[in-house]
């Protein structure tokens, strides 16, 4: 159906008036009947085009501050009667309810009040009231009134009123009623989560506006969004548009070198998730070659990632090597003109943004929800388990290995040496498999284990992995400990002059 409705009345009341100006002339030139309250009845004025004060209608002021103002039925009313209804139209005459035919109104800005960090009772002023009800009313009412409820809609509905010389179709005024429905719900989850901010109520309410259509999911077979506002954490320089799973890499990426953010040079290569390069150097250009000598076969296809700037001599070497995505808070003019050498490879600006605190997955006809696992171990919180005490370097080393493992998926080990990883066993059934996993690798690059250190996400029931790993050459674990068997570890490193220290803390990743 197109059924065409000629817009012959219409109320405007907005926070944001940016944009509004061209919309409220071409309503004038098409001799519409403009109503307005306070601010944006001030400036529909000073435009020098006649306005109709809402208080007028409803010979009623604007009462409690501000807090009621269009909250009537003679305003109501002329949104929400059906114009195929006889009934309604007999009580809009009875009453002297005029039509609105088109309700353009937003809502005070309440996420940006809380995300400013003002005083409560600022942000329950900020709580719209009539705004979100003439929203409401006008999106029901999509049959006779098109409803306007975001400045983001301006120039398509200037378009809209020009093009149809002020007529709006049944198709157009149920699409801005979907969209009405959006801005409305997204509100009223902000202020859901904002009086749950301790969690009392068992009640998950997740909203994000701002979504993008992926070309596929995980899989070709799949369909795949995005939802989110990528352009708050990256500037994307060149390439392609990233996929569904470029996405997920980019994310484990994020987190792994948040764990290195501020500190000296580091370079990581990531695949399917999981780090299979990543080195902390002087320079970045010594980090990213160490980094891809921790398995350079991996490496082809990955996601790259900087805690600094990336130079033109390290992005030389970064262009003899496919890849996906390359991350840094900033890349030479050099080096970006050597990288936009190849068409599809992605080059990200990463922007100082605070992740999310807690985290969101699907799972069964449900979800999971859990804060963030923010807990970095640190050297002065560690436990010396054994008389052995880890050296300087060892310590150094032992941390490193401990960032990584983090961020590596469980089961895993991670070995370490000089700040380079040397190798780790990801997502095995067996800690024992994952150690095995990762010496096998390391020793399939050219990697010398003797004095190494060993990461492991979870504690050691049994001392076999402390024991293979001595075997191996390493010198020093670090684990979370707590088992009720952790001396059976604690004794095997004792008697084999082996270090072994605890955090106290697991980092499980599945």
């Amino acid at each position: 159906m197109s059924v065409q409705k000629r817009i012959k009345s219409a109320l405007i009341s907005v926070f944001h008036k940016d944009g509004l100006a061209p919309i409220v002339k071409k309503l004038n030139e098409l001799e519409v009947t403009i109503y307005s309250t306070g601010g944006t009845q001030k400036f529909i004025n000073d435009l020098g085009i006649q306005v109709e004060a809402v208080e007028d209608l409803t010979d009623y002021p604007s009462i409690l501050g501000g807090r009621v103002k269009t909250l009537h039925p003679k305003v109501f009313g002329g949104i929400l009667n059906r114009q195929d209804n006889e009934n309604d139209q007999k009580e809009m005459e009875e009453f002297g309810i005029p039509q609105l035919d088109l309700v353009i109104v937003d809502l005070y800005p309440f996420e940006k009040t809380v995300a400013s960090g003002a005083g409560e009772q600022d942000i329950i002023e900020k709580i719209d009231i009539g705004g979100i009800s003439l929203i409401r009313a006008a999106a029901k009412n999509y049959k006779d009134t098109l409803c306007v409820s975001s400045m983001e809609d301006y120039n398509e509905v200037l378009q809209i009123i020009s093009e149809g010389n002020g007529q709006t179709t049944l198709e157009q005024r149920r699409m801005f009623a979907a969209r009405s429905f959006q801005v409305s719900s997204h509100y009223d989850t902000a202020i859901f989560n904002y009086f749950n901010s301790d969690h009392s109520i068992s009640a998950l309410k997740i909203s994000e506006p701002n979504g993008r259509i992926l070309r596929y999911g995980e899989n070709p077979h799949q369909k795949g969004f995005f939802f989110g506002d990528f352009d708050a954490m990256f500037d994307k320089l060149h390439g392609k548009e990233l996929s569904y799973n470029n996405l997920l890499d980019v994310d484990a990426a994020v987190n792994l070198m948040n764990e290195f953010r501020g500190e000296k040079p580091t370079f990581a290569i990531l695949k399917h998730n999981n780090a299979c390069g990543i080195a902390q150097r002087d320079t970045i250009y010594k980090a990213y070659i160490d980094a891809l000598a921790g398995d350079p076969v991996s490496a082809f296809g990955g996601i790259l990632i900087s805690n600094t700037e990336i130079d033109r001599k390290t992005s030389e070497m970064i262009n003899k090597l496919f890849c996906e995505v390359v991350i840094a808070p900033s890349f030479t003019a050099e080096a970006l003109e050597i990288l936009k050498g190849k068409k599809n490879i992605r080059l990200l600006v990463q922007k100082l943004y605070d992740l999310p605190k807690t985290i969101t997955r699907s799972c069964l006809n449900g979800a999971l929800v859990q804060d963030r696992d923010s807990i970095t171990d640190k050297k002065n919180e560690l436990t010396q388990a054994t008389n052995n005490k880890p050296t300087n370097e060892e310590l150094e080393d032992l941390i490193f290995a401990s960032k990584v493992c983090k961020h590596t998926k469980s089961n895993t080990i991670v070995l370490a040496k000089g700040k380079q990883l040397c190798a780790s066993g990801t997502g095995q059934t067996s800690r024992v498999d994952a150690l095995r996993q990762a010496i096998d690798k390391a020793r399939s690059f050219n990697f010398d284990l003797k004095g190494a250190v060993m990461a492991s996400d979870a504690f050691f029931p049994f001392p076999d992995c402390v024991e293979i790993a001595d075997n191996a050459g390493v010198k020093a674990v670090i684990q979370p400990g707590g088992s009720i068997k952790d001396e059976l570890s604690v004794n095997y490193c004792n008697d084999h002059g082996m270090a072994m220290v605890f955090t106290g803390i697991r980092h499980f990743k599945h």
